[in-house]
């Protein structure tokens, strides 16, 4: 029986001692087994979410900064460009298409003295011009005493200052771009035979008193009797015109002794200016083409770039004033979260979550309010910025890509302004945030 039992006890002393001899033999399983972090970044999104949405009151306040900052800013500078657009349009309308050419002047002694003179014919010439849709000629009538409604011939009544007189060609209405409020303008014919007819600027018709044109009104011009045959009601350059009375270059120098035209009015297409004020002297008088001043608008696209530049510049401003308030609400309310959910943050650090994760959690909330605010603010920027430019009339010109980068934007600021409440709450100890709760 011994035999057997000692080889027993010997057994059981092997077994006993082969656990030690065997750890001895592997010192690696000394080494702590490592837990699998199995919090990724899909949990994380879900649990910020979560959270959001627990809070609707306070997710609707959050929002609502960076709705109306990304808004504010979508919609100044969709409004920017939708000004800018409109500036340009009226700019292209009147000024950007006019060029004057009047006689150049030279200084002798005390007086001056014009150093060309303008054809009688110069809209034919130079409407051949490429870039040129029209011309006309204009003369002030100097010497005028008296333009009045009915002949006056009682010495005792006061003298009233005339309206001024014009000498056109037929196509200043048009050159002008303006429309009439009655009546008609004078044609070719009646320039080529001076005949007494008048049109009238509709503050001059205003100070005659006369409204009317169907039974051909007569007025009076030194005591030469004009029928009135149309009254202009709105020119898109040179309003001042509205103010006189015109009549036929014809019949300024039959009854009025005109000498020369004083100036001739071009039409252009938009952008020609510059190739226009070079030629039009050319084909005005090729032996002296310095003998003329030229008035051109600037380039094409000069002026209208410029004011666009300066309005987005103003708007920009705004927008990021907007913006920055928007953001600073966000960070805001995120470190107020921080501080009402202190103890959370210590319980779930004690359970076992990092600080990476705690921060991760803050920064995707702010993420996503930036985010949402970002979107809801990007499309409410561009419904209002339609709904002004169609109730003013205007053509609403919003980029698309303003739209997407402010969406985008909404979500940097979240991130932005989560930086700080997200480090703040990842540094919280447990056992300290336990202990004030």
């Amino acid at each position: 029986m011994w035999p057997f039992k000692r080889k027993k006890r010997g057994a059981k002393k092997n077994a006993a001692t082969e656990p030690a001899a065997a750890i001895e033999a592997s010192p690696q399983l000394l080494e702590p087994v490592k837990r699998a972090d199995r919090f990724n970044f899909q949990d994380l999104v879900v649990e910020a979410t979560t959270d959001i949405g627990s809070r609707p009151a306070r997710l609707f306040m959050t929002t609502l900064g960076t709705v109306l900052g990304i808004g504010s800013l979508v919609a100044t500078l969709a409004f920017a460009q939708t000004a800018a657009n409109q500036i340009a349009t009226q700019f292209n309308a009147a000024a950007a298409t006019q060029v004057i050419v009047t006689p150049g002047e030279a200084n002798r002694g005390q007086s001056t003295i014009a150093t060309g003179t303008l054809p009688w014919d110069s809209p034919s010439r130079v409407e051949r011009l490429v870039g040129v849709t029209g011309a006309a000629l204009t003369a002030d009538v100097e010497g005028i005493t008296a333009i009045t409604a009915v002949p006056i011939n009682d010495p005792s009544v006061a003298a009233k200052t005339p309206p001024g007189l014009t000498a056109a060609s037929s196509e200043l209405l048009t050159v002008l771009g303006g429309t009439l409020q009655t009546g008609r303008m004078f044609d070719e014919g009646h320039d080529e035979r001076g005949d007494r007819v008048a049109v009238l600027g509709k503050n001059a018709a205003t100070r005659l008193g006369i409204s009317r044109v169907e039974t051909q009104p007569s007025i009076f011009i030194d005591g030469i009797a004009y029928s009135v045959i149309g009254i202009v009601d709105t020119l898109d350059s040179r309003g001042s015109l509205l103010e006189t009375v015109w009549i036929p270059m014809g019949s300024a120098r039959e009854d009025f002794r005109l000498v020369a035209p004083a100036q001739l009015q071009i039409k252009i297409d938009y952008g020609a200016g510059p190739v226009v004020a070079e030629q039009a002297p050319i084909a005005l008088a090729p032996e002296k083409p310095d003998s003329f001043e030229v008035k051109a608008p600037q380039g094409a696209s000069d002026l209208s770039s410029n004011v666009q530049a300066d309005i987005n510049i103003v708007f920009l401003i705004l927008g990021a004033i907007s913006l920055l308030a928007g953001g600073l609400g966000i960070a805001n309310v995120t470190l107020l979260s921080v501080l009402e959910r202190t103890g959370e943050i210590g319980l779930r650090r004690a359970l076992g979550a990092t600080r990476k994760q705690i921060a991760g959690q803050f920064l995707v909330e702010s993420i996503v309010i930036g985010l949402l605010g970002g979107l809801i603010g990007a499309a409410l920027g561009v419904i209002g910025v339609v709904i002004v430019a169609v109730t003013q009339g205007w053509t609403p010109v919003v980029n698309p890509v303003v739209a997407i980068v402010g969406a985008l934007l909404g979500a940097v600021v979240g991130w932005a302004s989560g930086w700080y409440p997200a480090r703040r709450a990842a540094k919280i100890e447990p056992v300290e945030a336990l202990r004030s709760t």
